[in-house]
């Protein structure tokens, strides 16, 4: 599908995430992300004003949203490019990459930056005036809370969607789930190992405002709860009937991260090892059936693998967006998958969901764990509000 469009080795970065209401609870979205790629930018040696264009993703509301990507992109240091903003909810970061990687193919620019950003906590009210309501009443809507809790399409929450899938297909037990919800906490314990090595190849700290005066620095994943199968096992599903409890399900979460995406030899010539070339070749996208979520990981993991003219079995490396355990049950049982050896080193599930930069961090993580294996190609999926999905294929050489 792509063959112009690179992603320099070691052009990227993400911040540790934090869980709503913690630590990056009051930080701007737009002025962290900004301010994190302007100092990540310097310690690189790298001109802003090198990148032509800004695509920006961030999906909840901040102040002065409507100037959110030339905005952005002043404050990251390069005030004479324009920019986009996608909203995708939590496909919006393999979308960005997408339209990165589009537009790189087809000449409109030659080196963008994606910038991906969202802070959950202290999500937007949202007040419309209604002239025709009884005593003129404004309609109101809690962004976050509201939306989480139903689709205005399907008519059911998130985590009813899941429980959909588990229905339809069949034969997933809540056994089964917790025991992929503790290897997935296991995985993420190797992304910890020796001082935190893995995450320390992309990871870069959060300055946030403890007072006008004063700053504190965020250097890890704040709020991931310890748990284990044994703690699992115990906890009851959150629907009756159901197969998900609370601790097999992500949580809300604030934080940021950024890549790069240009041609080839300017990928080389930005690149941090020479001998490690990232190459985004497809992209794949899919609605399921109403309140079916969960199910659009696997036409559009399908699709992305047709474009790049590969099968499952070629893939060396696979993350996904797994809001809850069963997506990654389901996508292994309809693809041919081990499910307990993808998500290798973290994922959504366990250090938490800011929506817009949750696929960034999966798909910098894996082009890490590919660098590590020595290269092949790698497959990021997931599932995104309104029973959408999407998914990337990178190759590292």
């Amino acid at each position: 599908m792509y063959s112009k469009a690179y992603i320099p080795y070691g052009g990227y970065y993400s911040t540790p995430f934090a869980r709503w209401q913690g630590t990056l609870q009051n930080e701007h979205a737009v002025e962290l992300a900004a301010s994190t790629t302007k100092k990540w930018l310097a310690t690189k040696e790298i001109d802003p004003k090198l990148f032509d264009y800004l695509i920006f993703g961030k999906t909840i509301g901040q102040l002065h949203t409507f100037y959110d990507a030339p905005w952005a992109a002043a404050l990251m240091g390069a005030p004479d490019i324009p920019g986009m903003h996608i909203t995708q909810a939590c496909s919006t970061s393999t979308t960005v990459l997408n339209q990165a990687a589009s537009g790189i193919e087809t000449g409109l620019y030659k080196t963008s930056f994606c910038m991906l950003t969202d802070r959950c906590s202290n999500g937007p009210f949202t007040v419309w005036p209604n002239p025709k309501g009884p005593g003129g009443e404004l309609i109101s809507e809690s962004w976050l809370m509201d939306n989480f809790a139903t689709d205005p399409w399907a008519g059911a929450a998130m985590i009813q969607t899941a429980e959909n899938v588990v229905q339809r297909a069949g034969g997933i037990t809540k056994e089964d789930v917790d025991r992929v919800t503790a290897r997935r906490y296991e995985q993420y314990q190797d992304a910890l190992a020796n001082d935190r090595a893995f995450q320390k190849r992309y990871m870069v700290p959060a300055e946030y405002k403890i007072s006008k005066k004063k700053s504190g620095i965020l250097e890890a994943d704040e709020g991931v709860t310890p748990t284990t199968l044994e703690n699992l096992t115990q906890l009851k599903p959150v629907i009756p009937g159901g197969v998900h409890s609370f601790g097999a399900q992500t949580h809300p979460a604030d934080g940021n991260c950024g890549l790069i995406v240009t041609t080839r030899d300017k990928a080389l010539e930005l690149s941090t090892d020479k001998n490690i070339e990232v190459q985004i070749l497809s992209y794949g996208y899919a609605r399921a059936e109403k309140a079916h979520m969960a199910m659009a990981v696997v036409p559009s993991s399908r699709m992305a693998l047709e474009n790049a003219g590969i099968s499952i079995k070629d893939v060396k490396a696979i993350k996904s967006h797994n809001p809850f355990t069963a997506n990654d049950l389901y996508m292994a049982n309809e693809m041919g998958i081990d499910v307990m050896t993808m998500n290798n080193y973290g994922c959504s599930l366990v250090y938490g969901h800011p929506q817009g930069p949750t696929a960034g961090r999966g798909i910098i993580e894996m082009i890490e764990e590919l660098a590590i294996l020595g290269g092949g190609y790698g497959l990021f999926t997931g599932c995104a509000a309104g029973d959408t999905g999407a998914a990337l294929v990178i190759k590292v050489s």
